[in-house]
């Protein structure tokens, strides 16, 4: 059987229509070499800034991702057996050519989804390979792959030139020291790799590193944490120095986009019941309520974006989250109510001039009955693409047809990938402008927008509306 794979077709993702496929195509031709701008992710920061070699393809490819060993697990192969790291320490494979064998033997597991997609890209665009991965060709895959690995051209920094990344945020948070952006100060890249502010381990009082987070922040400002007013400045402190590595916004993976605009004596009242230990589900739910209100107003002084990401019941497999920790691909969407959970904090800031705030959701039936009329109305709002188990052809498209109509393409943020495995980033970057082009050229074709609109737009949906949307400069393509 012939093992050869096909090169990436070029009217791949486009429409079967001749019509709509020769203006998607020429649409995509006039973007395609436009720089990549990567205002949300969760790549290692070390990468960067130590710029050293990558040890193997497993360590690069298979380890990082939850999108490819979340399948992997259930099929039932071990995270163990996957080399994925444990809380406590104990043991798993370290046999990277071994795990890879075994994810060589899987890759058909892997046919229609986006990971296929992704993976095939890497292979075939950056590596050059020309046999589909398979048991027969682990070896010599993998052989190849870490061959290219020890070359310069393939260390951090230039893949960087490489990808023509001209942007691209880390993630890290409010305890972090920040030391390996520290390291990239003077590189001449400190404003291509830059970090984010996240600071759900010192809001979510039902952390198991709550109290420790405190003290840490405490250590980190010398302010008295455990008072309200001590926690607030705490917290405008961590954001400044974030500000000082580069970051021009926030995140926030809270569990429900709940807001809550509460006296100083409530919120002194309900921040006591957290650092004692003594609140219910309800009452912590509330004061990440709360939070989110007073890290809106933070934004409005300092100018940071800020991102909300809800609708995730994370950690669902608990048995899992305890022997391997967060991050392990099991994390599952759930349903998410915008409309009333963020009416609080809107009422007090809503029309603030200086306020912006990305909205994200994992709830698809959210963007045409909620989403998209709230960022069609309030001047702070903005709504993200498709997020994670959506950042997929169909769910770009459902996410383009549900939002467009009431919210336009001026109150969303383009495309960002918010993702850990590095070389898939233009992988990912080019099904986003592959799948808008297509959508473009449908609505010229129906006659519903002129062809010079679509190139404007084809421009800014790739490149300005990511980089203006996350207020990293004015420029424009």
């Amino acid at each position: 059987m012939d093992n050869s794979i096909s090169p990436l077709h070029p009217d791949r993702l486009f429409s079967t229509d001749p019509a709509a496929r020769q203006l998607s195509q020429a649409l995509y031709h006039s973007i395609a070499k436009l720089p990549i701008i990567s205002p949300h992710g969760h790549t290692d920061p070390s990468w960067f800034a130590d710029n050293q070699a990558f040890k193997n393809a497993t360590e690069l490819l298979i380890i990082p991702d939850h999108y490819v060993f979340r399948m992997l697990y259930s099929q039932g192969i071990s995270l163990r057996d996957l080399g994925i790291p444990t809380v406590d320490g104990s043991a798993t494979e370290t046999d990277y050519r071994k795990i890879w064998h075994v994810f060589a033997q899987n890759y058909h597991l892997f046919i229609g989804t986006p990971s296929r997609m992704w993976m095939d890209y890497v292979f075939i665009e950056i590596f050059g390979l020309k046999e589909t991965l398979s048991a027969a060709n682990a070896d010599f895959v993998y052989d190849h792959i870490n061959q290219c690995l020890a070359t310069d051209a393939f260390k951090p920094r230039k893949l960087l030139e490489t990808f023509n990344i001209e942007l691209l945020a880390t993630t890290e948070s409010a305890i972090d020291d920040l030391k390996h952006h520290a390291k990239l100060k003077g590189t001449c890249i400190e404003n291509t790799v830059i970090t984010t502010f996240r600071p759900d381990d010192v809001t979510n009082p039902e952390s198991p590193k709550f109290i420790s987070s405190l003290e840490k922040l405490a250590e980190m400002t010398k302010e008295d944490t455990f008072s309200w007013q001590g926690y607030l400045n705490a917290l405008r402190n961590r954001r400044e120095f974030f500000r000082e590595h580069g970051a021009t916004a926030t995140d926030h993976g809270h569990a429900t986009p709940k807001t809550a605009d509460l006296s100083k004596s409530e919120c002194e009242n309900l921040f006591s019941l957290m650092i004692k230990g003594q609140f219910t589900p309800e009452q912590a739910e509330l004061f990440r309520a709360q939070m989110l209100t007073e890290l809106a107003g933070m934004s409005i002084e300092d100018g940071m974006v800020m991102q909300i990401h809800p609708g995730s019941y994370r950690n669902h497999n608990e048995p899992l989250f305890k022997a391997f920790g967060a991050d392990k691909g099991a994390d599952i969407p759930v349903q998410a109510e915008f409309v009333k959970n963020l009416q609080p904090m809107l009422s007090k800031y809503g029309n603030e001039a200086n306020l912006r705030v990305i909205l994200f959701t994992l709830d698809e039936s959210n963007y045409t009955r909620e989403l998209a009329p709230l960022a069609g109305h309030y001047p702070c709002l903005k709504l993200g693409p498709a997020w994670w188990f959506h950042d997929s052809p169909e769910g770009m498209l459902r996410y383009r047809h549900s939002v467009t109509e009431t919210a336009g393409f001026y109150n969303t943020v383009g495309f960002n990938d918010d993702t850990r495995a590095f070389l898939s980033i233009p992988a990912r970057h080019d099904v986003a402008r592959r799948i808008d082009c297509r959508f473009l050229a449908q609505m010229v074709l129906e006659h519903r927008m002129s062809e010079a609109d679509a190139y404007k737009l084809a421009k800014d949906l790739t490149y300005n509306l990511a980089k203006n949307g996350y207020k990293n400069t004015l420029q424009t393509a």
